[in-house]
C-alpha cells in the first residue's frame, strides 16, 4: 500500500507545474452547489478519486479531481492548489457552497480511524453521524486536537476551506478504501463493502445538506 509522500525532493512546486506533468489529469463536473474533491487521486492516494466521483454522481453533486499517473509519488500540499492556477478549480470553487475533500492516509494505530478536519465543523459532525451508522468498527475523529496537524486541513489556502461555507477534509485509512488485507473483497460494483457504505453515506449527507439549505 503506497500513499502520498510528504516533503520528497523533485516534485512539482505549484499546481501549474503539477498539471503540466505527463499523465496528470484534471476533472471537473458542475452539478449542485455541494461538491466533492479528490486532489491527490489516481496512483497517489488510491481510490480517493473514485470515491469522490461516485458519491458526487450519486448525489447529483459537483466534483473536482486531480488524478496522478502511476509512478508520480511527489505530493503537492493541499494549500498549494490555488484557484488562480486552474480555470477548472476556479469554476468549481465559484460554483459550490460546501465541499468534502477526500484524502487517503495511513498511520500506525489509526487503521480504522476516519479523520474529519477542515473548517466546517457542523458539516463534519453531520458526516460523522451518518458514517458512524454505516461503518461499524470504524472511529470518526472530529476533534481537531485528536487529528495529526498535517492532516487537519485547516489552512485557509486549502481549497476545502475556500468555498462559501467551507468544508471537510476527510482522511481515509487504507482499509475503508479497500486496500488492506483486512478489507472485504470487492462487490459487483468494484468497491469493497465498507467503501460502498462510505460512498452511500457521503451521497446522503450531500443530499441532506442541499435539502436543509433549500428549506432555510
Amino acid at each position: 500500500m503506497r500513499d502520498r509522500q510528504f516533503d520528497r525532493p523533485g516534485g512539482p512546486g505549484n499546481l501549474t507545474e503539477l498539471l503540466a506533468l505527463p499523465g496528470v489529469i484534471e476533472h471537473v463536473e458542475l452539478r449542485s452547489r455541494f461538491g466533492f474533491m479528490a486532489i491527490h487521486g489516481g496512483d497517489l492516494e488510491l481510490t480517493t478519486d473514485a470515491i469522490a466521483a461516485t458519491a458526487a454522481a450519486q448525489a447529483g453533486a459537483s466534483y473536482y479531481g486531480v488524478v496522478y499517473p502511476v509512478g508520480l509519488d511527489r505530493h503537492l500540499a493541499s494549500s498549494r492548489y490555488l484557484r488562480d492556477e486552474s480555470p477548472a478549480l476556479d469554476s468549481f470553487l465559484d460554483h459550490v457552497d460546501a465541499v468534502v475533500s477526500i484524502h487517503g492516509y495511513g498511520r500506525e494505530g489509526l487503521w480504522t480511524s476516519l479523520l474529519l478536519g477542515g473548517g466546517n465543523r457542523g458539516l463534519a459532525e453531520m458526516l460523522a453521524a451518518e458514517l458512524s451508522d454505516r461503518l461499524p468498527g470504524y472511529e470518526m475523529v472530529t476533534d481537531l486536537d485528536d487529528i495529526p496537524v498535517a492532516l487537519r486541513g485547516t489552512n485557509s489556502s486549502n481549497p476545502v476551506n475556500v468555498a462559501t461555507s467551507g468544508g471537510v477534509q476527510l482522511e481515509l485509512p487504507p482499509r475503508v478504501r479497500g486496500h488492506s488485507p483486512f478489507s472485504p473483497p470487492p462487490g459487483p460494483d468494484g468497491f469493497s463493502p465498507p467503501t460502498r457504505a462510505l460512498i452511500d453515506g457521503l451521497a446522503t449527507v450531500a443530499e441532506n445538506w442541499l435539502d436543509r439549505e433549500s428549506a432555510a
